[in-house]
């Protein structure tokens, strides 16, 4: 007969894995009738725990997790997330620390793998990435107790994590501010997922330089990809009302753009100015080289490695910490408005 699994547990109890693990690891999060209930349940299934889960366990100290819930394929093209797992596994590596990344496919399915994790005790820490409007993550990590660093902020006055951030908006305003230096009042943002609050605050910016610049201007929500990156702007280009300034919030998107543009015969940026909020070795390949609000992605990404290393030795510790806004780097994809 097959071992019992902490999966079969929890079909028979009905609940959940993590539920399962809070109870047979003696750790808070169920009620003391739940894990009365999974306790039985277990000792009825003859449940015994795993050698290697035990091994596992002691091993917990040297990990630290991070969970994606955004689509692998979009990951997988994006120069951004190759550079700051680097620079993350980098500043980890100083103490002989590995990174356990797992990739999810909702939020639910995130913070399960916390609750998971937490009660299995296999990471002595937790980076969480992409904060959403009305995120649920920070309240389930502040209760799990593991310490946790969120990338982005500022956080809430009730989100109680310590947290690393760049002003995306501050950075945005630099970028807007130059396109209207230049001439341009006709300014689109193909923006990435609207419910992440750095994309909203990135609208924003764009949304209260409105009547400070007199502009005409728009952000369209996207899922960061290729596709929809080159979708939105070949509509863009063949509109009547068609803009002379393009801000992308990713370099993936912006090279796509650009690729629609020379398709089209538009000229870049004789007709159509193009600017990049990330700044990778994409940017400088093209022809032209795209303009772009560049930072260094694996210095940051050694930062936050050693930040989460320092929550671990100090787990009653909160840090905030800003990181530089990224600087416009003045490439060929810009220039001023041409005058009919």
């Amino acid at each position: 007969m097959a071992r019992p699994t902490i999966a079969d547990i929890a079909a028979r109890a009905g609940v959940s894995k993590g539920a399962v693990s809070f109870a047979l690891n003696g750790r808070p999060g169920v009620s003391e009738q739940t894990r009365a209930r999974i306790l039985a349940v277990a000792d009825e299934m003859h449940w015994r725990p795993h050698s290697a889960a035990r091994a596992l366990g002691r091993a917990a100290p040297d990990a630290v997790g991070l969970v994606l819930s955004r689509p692998a394929q979009t990951l997988g093209v994006e120069p951004f997330f190759g550079e700051l797992l680097s620079g993350l596994q980098a500043g980890l590596s100083t103490r002989g620390t590995a990174l356990q990344l797992l990739i999810v496919d909702s939020l639910e399915a995130e913070i399960e793998v916390y609750r998971d994790w937490a009660a299995q005790q296999r990471v002595a820490g937790f980076v969480v990435l992409d904060l959403t409007v009305e995120d649920p993550r920070p309240a389930v990590l502040g209760e799990l107790t593991v310490p946790s660093l969120v990338l982005g902020g500022p956080l809430e006055p009730s989100e109680t994590l310590s947290y690393a951030w760049i002003d995306d908006a501050e950075a945005m305003l630099s970028a807007i501010d130059y396109l209207a230096a230049l001439g341009h009042h006709d300014i689109v943002h193909v923006a990435g997922l609207e419910q992440f609050r750095h994309t909203q605050r990135r609208i924003a910016a764009l949304e209260s330089s409105r009547e400070r610049l007199d502009l005409r201007c728009r952000s369209i929500p996207t899922d960061f990809s290729d596709t929809e990156g080159a979708a939105i702007t070949r509509r863009l280009l063949a509109s009547r009302e068609r803009p002379t300034a393009i801000v992308y919030d990713s370099d993936v998107m912006a090279v796509a753009g650009l690729g629609v543009a020379l398709e089209m015969g538009v000229d870049v940026p004789g007709e159509v100015s193009i600017v990049s909020f990330d700044d990778s070795l994409l940017t400088r390949l093209t022809h032209p080289a795209l303009t772009a609000l560049s930072r260094d992605t694996q210095a940051w990404g050694r930062e936050i490695g050693e930040l989460i290393l320092r929550l671990v030795d100090e787990p009653g510790e909160r840090v905030v910490h800003q990181h530089p806004t990224p600087t416009l780097v003045v490439r060929e994809s810009t220039a001023r408005v041409r005058r009919s």
